[in-house]
């Protein structure tokens, strides 16, 4: 690298520069608040750990997100985190041993070896909350509430909710005789929604008509709610595992709906995101017009086992960053001026007004004007005092 390239940063690794960073850090807060309120406990993890615990119950797709260095102390090999999910799960299980249901919520940087799509970089910073020891399907909701709660702290309107459920291909391909490796071809066959690719392996490995034709529909099942009706008919007399993954989706459904009369719900029984890491729903976020997805969670149950501590688990997270590029965002404070002057009372004065008031105070030798500073006030001298005055 030239000395005239030093100053580029790697593909896809952004910073935030004023005034975003502060839009960045505006929301953030606006976000813990909730979180807060919602009785959800704050937790920053290192953001390198030993990667054995980093990539814990995560499957292969984390591994690949994941940079790996040596550690020098110890010759183990470490990782730098790229997704918080997995070190909130061992801190619910080994480090914060909370009886009962526990509510963890995070804000901090992760990095990722490639980007996860083209509109997206390697450094997000993520945001979300996991809550941990309940099953129950109201434990599922609460997690999408506060995600559709978070993508609205944008100010953004015309949000829009999308739901899976890994349990209904789980629980058809439970009664086939199936390879480990027929298992992989045919999932990524479903997920890609390719019906040639899934009935062409179906026919290879000989499966039973009936369910040959049960997975095969799989692929065409995306629509509004009412798909839902369509799967509990061609599902009716599939495994318990399937007929109830649908049942929870549609009751699931009922309660956010009636919620968020206004928001835009849709299904997709294709999507197996994360289908070796979830063992549940699975739903993304989006707001109308912004073409990636923003926020996205599932069920993801037993991940504290390794740790010691098997919890049912469900969560969200999304990127600040992403957030931040679609955000109404406010205007930031104009300031106060102050000359440069070492006076008693001025310092006095500008000390009193940094209590609720932007100051920026001025040197000699700065030849920028107040205006150039962002100032619409300035301090002058006069007889009862300093006094704010405008420009």
């Amino acid at each position: 690298m030239s000395k005239s390239d030093r100053w580029l940063l790697p593909d896809g690794v952004e910073e935030l520069l004023p005034p975003q960073a502060w839009s960045a850090e505006s929301l953030r807060r606006k976000l813990l608040d909730l979180y807060r309120l919602w009785g959800y406990e704050l937790i920053s993890p290192p953001l390198i750990e030993y990667l054995e615990s980093l990539l814990t119950g995560t499957g292969n797709d984390l591994d690949l997100q994941t940079f790996k260095v040596t550690d020098q102390l110890t010759g183990r090999l470490m990782g730098v985190r790229a997704d918080i999910t997995p070190q909130a799960a061992r801190i619910d299980a080994h480090c914060w041993k909370k009886k009962g249901v526990s509510r963890l919520c995070y804000a901090d940087s992760v990095l990722h070896t490639t980007p996860e799509n083209q509109m997206t970089g390697r450094s997000p910073i993520q945001v979300g909350c996991e809550l941990f020891g309940s099953r129950s399907l109201a434990s599922d909701i609460e997690i999408i509430r506060l995600m559709i709660e978070t993508i609205a702290m944008t100010g953004s309107e015309q949000l829009h909710l999308d739901l899976s459920h890994v349990g209904l291909f789980k629980g058809l391909i439970a009664d086939i005789d199936i390879s480990a490796d027929n298992e992989k071809l045919l999932t990524d066959a479903v997920r890609r929604k390719s019906l040639p690719d899934v009935s062409a392996l179906l026919a290879e490995m000989q499966i039973d008509a009936s369910a040959a034709e049960r997975l095969k529909s799989l692929p065409g099942l995306i629509g509004g709610i009412e798909i839902l009706d369509t799967a509990q008919d061609l599902f009716a007399d599939a495994n318990e595992a399937a007929t109830s993954a649908i049942a929870e989706l549609k009751e699931i459904c009922q309660h956010i709906a009636a919620m968020y009369p206004n928001l835009s719900i849709s299904i997709d029984l294709a999507d197996l995101r994360g289908y070796h890491y979830h063992t549940g729903l699975v739903f993304t976020g989006y707001v109308k017009g912004c073409g990636r997805v923003l926020a996205k969670g599932g069920r993801y149950d037993a991940i504290g086992q390794v740790f010691g501590r098997a919890r049912a688990a469900t969560g969200f997270s999304c990127d600040l960053k992403s957030l931040v590029e679609i955000a109404n965002v406010e205007e930031i404070p104009r300031a106060i001026y102050a000359p440069a002057a070492s006076d008693a009372e001025l310092i006095k004065t500008v000390a009193s007004l940094r209590i609720t008031e932007r100051v920026i105070q001025g040197f000699e030798d700065d030849k920028v004007t107040p205006a150039e500073l962002g100032c619409d006030r300035v301090l002058v001298k006069t007889d009862s005092g300093w006094v704010v005055e405008a420009i």
